[in-house]
């Protein structure tokens, strides 16, 4: 069956819903379901998703959305669609960007600003950890925090259940949406608010422009295709799998995030079969 609406967990998807300046209040109203009240966003402003690292030997780093509200915290969103190996690290590594931003030239006392990094994952992070919801700080010996303006979320997906006649609070419809727009034919009753009505207006496939179209089912291809080529990797061997991947033309990062094997590895795969 044609679905009705475009899923929030492809690139495209993603970008059209909380990546364009248009449509910012639906990024507002999504992190302000998670985050504390002392960091309710008022206002926002998108700003470079791509650092370069201070020696030619340092990974650039590229993030889906960087972005700063308006009393200067900064909140570094990505959408992980598979299991990468080192991701918490790689998410440490991205918030230290957001953090030397912050320096100014000349005399300055090293204050900073809140720094939010948000992840909403489609896969298990922690298979031993039953929680949908992740927010991690800096905390000492006795559990007690050490340093709030350093913050870690982390969305998983996988475990959000909840049906539609379960859903109470706003950050429970946001995460039923991104699981399940793609799969609805119509607005259900209980997502009544103003800023959903304007999502489910501008995910409507029948309104995009036949650009827009193809360029939506290409990412959705990428997007399933990665998915079961991840099913794949567990019933498989990972060189097997990375070879397969590499003949269909995929990222080397995606592979490595796939397979846990090392960059190195797949590059040496890569060059074996030239």
């Amino acid at each position: 069956m044609q679905a009705t609406y475009i899923s929030p967990l492809t690139d495209f998807g993603f970008k059209k819903f909380f990546g364009e300046e248009s449509n910012k209040d639906l990024l507002i109203s999504f992190l302000n379901s998670f985050l504390p009240k002392i960091h309710q966003i008022e206002d926002l402003q998108y700003t470079k998703n791509e650092y370069q690292g201070i020696s030619p030997l340092d990974r650039r780093a590229i993030f889906d959305l960087n972005c700063v509200s308006v009393q200067g915290e900064r909140f570094i969103v990505e959408l992980q669609k598979v299991k990468q190996a080192y991701f918490k690290d790689r998410s440490l590594y991205y918030s230290t960007f957001a953090i030397q931003e912050q320096a100014l030239k000349g005399e300055w006392n090293y204050q900073l600003s809140t720094v939010y990094t948000i992840g909403i994952l489609d896969f298990v992070m922690d298979e031993h950890e039953t929680e949908v919801l992740y927010h991690a700080q800096l905390k000492d010996q006795h559990n007690r925090v050490f340093f709030d303006k350093l913050n870690f979320i982390y969305i998983i997906l996988p475990r959000f259940t909840k049906q539609v006649h379960e859903l109470e609070t706003l950050q429970d419809k946001w995460l039923y949406t991104f699981c399940h727009l793609h799969q609805l034919d119509g607005l259900p009753e209980v997502l009544q608010e103003t800023v959903f009505k304007k999502l489910f207006t501008e995910a409507q496939l029948a309104t995009f422009k036949p650009r827009d179209r193809q360029a939506y089912e290409e990412s959705l291809k990428y997007y399933r295709d990665l998915k079961n080529s991840n099913d794949t990797a567990h019933q498989e061997g990972r060189k097997e799998t990375a070879v397969r991947m590499l003949k269909k033309g995929y990222l080397v990062d995606d592979i490595a995030g796939l397979t846990e094997l090392s960059i190195t590895e797949i590059n040496q795969l890569k060059s074996e079969r030239r």
